[in-house]
């Protein structure tokens, strides 16, 4: 190409590969005007026309539109600015996409039923800061904003559900699941009553604690089949309490029966424990062993003890 050349519509159409029309249209937009006529009063191009064309369309393949790229040649806005907007679009673009194509894989493995479909494609739709909202809101609402329950907030949220941008299907479930049970308000009722019983929550390395000092003697005493009413179960109750003791010497031994009951009852539902699980399962944790029905066995086992 030559600088000082003009060039016909035609030409720059075959440099380009821009259409003739394609052409005609930014120029009467204003995006790229024509440097002249010929004789005959045809538009003229110049080198600097052709090169805003191959300019303007590789900005539109891009998805920019036509004002912003007006702004752009007419140094009202720089290049690099539009660009970098431009690219977050994208991104966000892309996630949602991964998202979309996390649901149907995972309606294709499940064949869900059209409601679940619905509320999986909505749940899903939601942006990041909505979904931990979502958690806020639950943890806001559920849990009282005095001191004793400031910590058990703090854990819950710190453990919030945080879905990737390129979800398993498993993942998309176990999100949708989570968003329906945090929902409902038994459940909710449920989580502020562990809150004022000052229960240990499932998740910190002190009830992880506690939770394996139960689960292997217990699980033996099933394998056993040792019935939970029975004498067996005694000597197997107090080495749990022995145990648990031994964990947590600042509770008073006559007490230390008493509270240990109550943490198994607070955490003897299965939503509590599900609550967890799907906490788990959406940040791609380990899902760790479940207490239940462990703790249905020990808790028959302590009440027994405790009958006269």
């Amino acid at each position: 190409m030559n600088d000082a050349t003009p060039y016909t519509i035609g030409e720059v159409a075959r440099l380009t590969g821009l259409s003739v029309k394609t052409i005609r249209f930014y120029s009467d937009a204003g995006v790229v005007p024509f440097s002249d006529r010929s004789p005959a009063g045809y538009r003229l191009y110049d080198l600097d026309a052709v090169l805003r064309l191959e300019l303007v369309r590789t900005l539109r393949e891009l998805g920019i539109d036509l004002a912003t790229i007006r702004r752009v040649l007419d140094r009202k806005v720089s290049l690099a600015d539009v660009v970098a907007v431009h690219a977050d679009a994208v991104d966000l673009r892309i996630r949602t996409l991964r998202l979309h194509r996390s649901v149907l894989r995972a309606v294709a493995l499940s064949g869900s039923s059209p409601e679940e479909i619905t509320l999986m494609h909505k749940l899903t739709r939601l942006t990041a800061a909505e979904r931990r909202r979502l958690i806020d809101d639950f943890v806001t609402s559920t849990f009282d904003v005095q001191d004793r329950h400031r910590e058990l907030a703090a854990m819950v949220r710190m453990a919030a559900p945080d879905l990737p941008d390129d979800p398993s299907p498993e993942q998309i479930r176990a999100w949708a699941e989570l968003a329906e049970l945090i929902g409902e308000e038994d459940f909710r009722h449920r989580m502020r009553k562990l809150a004022e019983q000052e229960t240990l929550p499932a998740g910190t390395g002190v009830a992880d604690k506690v939770m394996e000092l139960i689960r292997r003697p217990v699980a033996a005493a099933k394998e056993a089949d040792v019935d939970p009413l029975g004498p067996e179960a005694r000597p197997i109750a107090d080495s749990v309490v022995a145990a648990v003791a031994g964990a947590h010497p600042h509770i008073p031994d006559a007490e230390l029966r008493g509270w240990l009951i109550q943490q198994l009852e607070a955490v003897n539902d299965p939503r509590v424990e599900q609550y967890w699980r799907l906490v788990w399962a959406v940040n791609g944790w380990q899902v760790l062993p479940g207490l239940l029905p462990d703790a249905a066995w020990l808790l028959q086992a302590l009440r027994q003890e405790r009958t006269p």
